[in-house]
Order: structure tokens, then sequence, then C-alpha cells
């Protein structure tokens, strides 16, 4: 997610750049021909404009659609960061007897672990994600985790060794940590650590954990509809073809350097459209890792830091800082 006010023109120009240079390379093709070879390819610039509307109208229901995924995904991090709050208020209310220190800690370090392998599972690849941006360019910092080789590594600031070896062989780490944390919490019942109804409470916050684990799953391995996202951008590309050619005929009688204009905002009109296509595009996929996504590990840290200080936890980490205006 970027943080500052506004992306910069020339992070922008740089982000969608090789649209108007192909169109302007292309257009400069079309005024080279007429100029200097006399072959005049025109087309009357009406019907072209009535398909630029059709194709403007169709990336605007694309982009609502896709930024609704956005918002979407980020209302299910709302809501896993209230559970995990009310979480942490009763782990420290409910339970009491002894070593209850350490079994509070035990339950809220269960708890930020299960967080931290479902940011891993959100940010893993699939094939309709745009995985090559993660690669740290100059107007971009390095937005993925290397989540598969790190989760191990991470998971063990929470959990003990042979709880993390029983989780290996499994395919969904996140929800079996949950199952873990239910079975321990029938325990402490049993034990006599908090009373049924206090166990039942326990119990709406666990299943309130798998739907927000169920309904971002949703997000992630569930792609906007190829067919909307693929006719828009080929609609997109009929009309930058056709731009040039109409553009042609309003300008081929200008005489003088006024001209060469042509080109320039040939280039212009298709940048503007391949742009609003592209945003678009990165907005279909709010966990995929790269520039314009929902920050999920800034708000994972967040809750760590809410449930640890609740504990009166040390080596408490910071909260994330945007790396060039951009928060993971």
């Amino acid at each position: 997610m970027y943080i500052k006010r506004n992306y910069g023109f020339w992070m922008t120009l740089n982000w969608s750049k090789w649209p108007f240079i192909i169109a302007i390379l292309y257009a400069g093709v079309i005024a080279s021909l007429g100029q200097f070879l006399n072959i005049h390819v025109a087309l009357p610039w009406e019907p072209i404009s009535i398909i630029g509307i059709a194709v403007a109208f169709y990336l605007g229901f694309k982009n609502n659609s896709s930024y609704d995924r956005t918002w979407e995904g980020r209302k299910i991090y709302g809501g896993i960061v209230n559970s995990s709050r009310t979480f942490g208020a009763a782990v420290v209310s409910f339970v009491s007897g002894e070593n209850e220190a350490e079994i509070r800690k035990e339950l809220i370090y269960r708890h930020i672990a299960w967080l931290t392998a479902l940011r891993f599972q959100l940010r893993l690849s699939k094939p309709w994600e745009h995985t090559e941006e993660r690669i740290k360019g100059k107007y971009a910092p390095i937005v993925c985790e290397q989540y598969l080789s790190q989760l191990d590594e991470y998971l063990a600031k929470y959990l003990g060794k042979e709880e993390i070896e029983t989780y290996q062989d499994k395919t969904n780490i996140a929800a079996q940590i949950l199952k873990t944390q239910s079975v321990r919490l029938q325990e402490l019942l049993n034990k006599g650590y908090f009373e049924d109804f206090r166990h039942m409470e326990f119990h709406q916050l666990i299943t309130s954990f798998y739907t927000g684990q169920g309904k971002a799953e949703r997000i992630k391995n569930f792609p906007f509809p190829r067919q909307y996202a693929s006719t828009a951008m080929w609609l997109t590309m009929v009309f930058s073809l056709l731009v040039p050619l109409g553009l042609y005929g309003v300008f081929k009688d200008i005489e003088g350097w006024l001209f060469w204009v042509y080109p320039f905002m040939s280039g212009l009109i298709i940048w503007i459209f391949y742009l609003m296509e592209k945003i678009g595009d990165y907005s279909e996929n709010p966990f995929e890792g790269t520039y314009n996504d929902v920050p999920i590990t800034s708000i994972s840290i967040g809750i760590e830091i809410d449930l640890r200080e609740m504990i009166n936890d040390a080596d408490i980490p910071k909260p994330m800082t945007g790396d060039e205006g951009f928060l993971l």
C-alpha cells in the first residue's frame, strides 16, 4: 500500500511507460508514411470516439469491481484486528490459576503465529498474479517477504519446536494452528482455568478467526473472472490500434511543426486508457505482495504489538513504517 499523499508523476509514468512509448512509435510510423511516402492511412474519428466511450465505460466497471475486492480485503483484516484485540483482552481477564502468566503468553503467542502463517499463505503466488513485480526497482521497494523459506523461522519466535513439527506435512498451517488453539482452550477448561461460559466466548472468537481466514482465502484463491479482465485488455488494445489512424485524419492537413504533435497526442490518449486498465488490473488481487496491496504484514504486526502489550511482554516490535512510501 502506498502511504504518501500522491504517487509522483515520474513514478506513475515509469510504472506505465511502455504503452506510451509504443504508441508514440506506432503513430510516428503512420505520420512518416503520410509525410514522406505520401501514403495516407486515416479512418473517420467519429466511430473511433464512440468505441472509446464504450471502452471507458467497460474500464470503469472493471475498476469498480477490482476496487471492491481490495476494499473487501481491507474490511476482512479490520474484522481480524477487532476480534484479535477482543481475544487478547479475554485471555488476560478470563485465564486464572497456576502459571496463569505463562498460559496467557502461550495463547497470545499462538494467535500471533496464526496471524503470521495466514499472511504468509496469502502472499504465496498464484498464476494470475503479478509476481514479477516483487522486484525492487527505482520507484518501488521490495514488497514481498520470502514467505516459503522464512515461515518456520518466523513461527519459531512464537511456537515450540515440537508444535511446529506437527505442521510440516499440513497444507493449511494457519487453519491447523487455530485447531491447536481450540484444543488447548478445551484442555484449560478441563483444568479449571475458566468456566464453560467463558470457554464459549473463546470458541466464538476462534470461529470469527476461521471466518476471517476463509473470507481472505476466497479472494486469494478465486481470481477476478478472467473473461472480464481479458476483455478489458483486448478492448483497450483494439481501441489503441485505431486511435492513431483516426487522429491522423484530424492532423494530416496541419502544416509545419504542429503536425508532429500528432504522435505525442496519440500516445497520450492511449496511455490514459492503458493506465486506467492497469490500475484495475493491479487492484484485483489485494494479497499478492505488490505495490497496492492491503498491508497485511503491517496490520499483523500492529495486532502483535497490541496483544503483547496486554501481557506486558518484553522486546515488543515497533510499528512498521513505509519503505519509500510503500507499506507491506
